[in-house]
């Protein structure tokens, strides 16, 4: 059983920052010389990519429970301003 449902979007952005630093690591280990620069466009496209994935992930979870609700009116419980259930 899974404590909370699944987000790729928060993946991808962690799995941005695990990359810049492992950039900078081997940089800092001497295996590699690394340019400051170069993290700006691994976080931007990174964050830019679990932005996008977040926002895909948003529409098909919205569209999937739209399919899967039994009211179909799109209207709410009441419109004449009781609280009555339909």
């Amino acid at each position: 059983m899974l404590l909370h449902e699944f987000r790729p979007g928060r993946l991808l952005a962690g799995l941005t920052a695990l990359a810049v630093a492992a950039v900078y690591a081997g940089d800092a280990a001497g295996s590699w010389t690394t340019p400051w620069y170069v993290a700006i466009p691994i976080v931007c496209g990174g964050l830019g990519l679990a932005g996008l994935t977040t926002w895909v992930t948003y529409r098909v979870r919205r569209r999937s429970a739209r399919s899967r609700s039994s009211d179909r009116t799109g209207a709410p419980a009441s419109s004449s301003g009781s609280q009555a259930i339909r």
